[in-house]
């Protein structure tokens, strides 16, 4: 949920805060605090705009702008209500939710996981990005370094698929040319490649040769799984979409496949929740966008009998402010939200908490090194072994810090 998804106003319920609505936020809270583009400007309190609703038999407290989140899954979903972040702006937030450091050049998750586990698909990457883009919120780039390899053989790094028409530029053959004129070109391009990489010995030469290889592969594969005809009419009903359509829901449904079809690390971006204005609208427009997709995309893995191997996470880089900025909120990193499904994670529970005007994470505090440790954990690596040594040193994704949170774990 790229652009700093609201905590306030989807999975942190702060009535304190509706009863000093307007009320100047007390100094001894943010005296001193870094805070974004409200720096130096008259600090009020800015209540809560929708209703929580308990949800499920476990009676998770979920914003009403979320009615098939917590009418279909609630029962499936950890709430963490207590995550904390370094990074106060987008673009270095994303960075460090992507590749646990604000530094660019530091390998991404999915580059990380695909280094240490290795893809299971022969005929697709294994890490595929795919973004989406609403219309109620500042759509915030996303820079392609969010999937990058970093230091690890560029191999690694996330491929972007398009939300709509062939996910990969020049997939399809022109006109003319068969399946075996193509494979006598990449033969014959790896034979060269071989050569070269005999004689200067770069590594990346041996990346080329695969990434020709596995292109050639895809040209089979990837319009396979862009074929929607063989799904279900009750399936596209439930994700409200008959895919290729380059919404958030189409491309929920297209992860499902990814993953039947053995992608590793799969990332979706929805750029539209950066909301500084006009925030009571706007934020259920957005929630209106990813509400039915995600809800779909776990149901959906659980019927299949996919979800206990599948981590689902529905994070963000930052929380916004508990005070206003006009009739919207500024960034915030103090405190935010994010909910995990599946993979191992223990369902219809609630973790971690903020003070009573949702400013800091008070409560069972869950750093951004914690959530990497915990999901690697989950994914059967320890997060203080996976490393690679650059520069003269081991890295690896937590850097030096990170412990696995136990209490969110099934």
């Amino acid at each position: 949920m790229a652009a700093g998804m609201r905590h306030l106003k989807t999975l942190i319920k702060r009535p304190k805060l509706a009863d000093v609505n307007c009320h100047p936020m007390p100094e001894s809270i943010t005296r001193g605090q870094q805070i974004a583009q409200l720096q130096g400007a008259k600090l009020n309190c800015f209540a809560p705009q929708h209703p929580f609703v308990r949800s499920g038999q476990s009676g998770q407290e979920i914003s009403s702008i979320f009615p098939q989140i917590s009418g279909q899954i609630a029962d499936e979903m950890c709430i963490i209500r207590s995550m904390h972040t370094e990074a106060i702006n987008h673009d270095p937030a994303h960075t460090f939710m992507n590749t646990g450091s604000m530094i660019n050049g530091r390998p991404s998750m999915g580059a990380w996981l695909n280094y240490g586990l290795g893809n299971a698909s022969a005929s697709l990457p294994g890490f595929v990005v795919m973004v989406s883009t609403g219309k109620f919120g500042q759509s915030q780039p996303i820079a392609a370094r969010q999937w990058h390899s970093g230091f690890l053989p560029s191999r690694f790094q996330g491929v972007e698929f398009r939300s709509k028409g062939d996910p990969v530029l020049y997939v399809r053959s022109p006109q003319g040319v068969s399946n075996g004129r193509q494979q006598d070109v990449v033969q014959a391009v790896a034979q060269l490649n071989q050569l070269r990489g005999e004689s200067v010995a770069d590594p990346e030469i041996a990346t080329r040769i695969s990434q020709y290889e596995l292109a050639f592969r895809m040209q089979a594969s990837v319009p396979e799984m862009m074929d929607f005809s063989g799904e279900p009419q009750h399936i596209l009903d439930q994700y409200g979409t008959k895919g290729g359509d380059g919404s958030f829901a189409s491309n929920c449904l297209l992860a499902r496949r990814l993953a039947e079809r053995g992608v590793r690390f799969i990332q979706l971006y929805h750029r539209d929740w950066d909301h500084h204005g006009s925030v009571k609208d706007h934020v259920a427009g957005t929630a209106g966008e990813v509400d039915r997709g995600a809800a779909a995309l776990v149901a959906d893995l659980k019927q299949r009998g996919m979800l206990e191997d599948t981590l689902v996470v529905f994070g963000t880089e930052f929380g916004r402010t508990p005070m206003a900025q006009g009739n919207g909120r500024d960034h915030h990193m103090k405190a935010f939200a994010m909910w995990l499904a599946g993979g191992g994670i223990k369902g219809g529970h609630t973790h971690g908490g903020t003070d009573d005007l949702g400013y800091n994470a008070v409560e069972k505090p869950v750093h951004v090194n914690d959530l990497h440790a915990t999901m690697l954990y989950l994914l059967g690596v320890d997060h203080t072994r996976l490393t690679y040594r650059f520069q003269g040193r081991d890295f690896r994704l937590t850097d030096v810090a990170g412990n696995v949170v136990n209490e969110i774990l099934a």
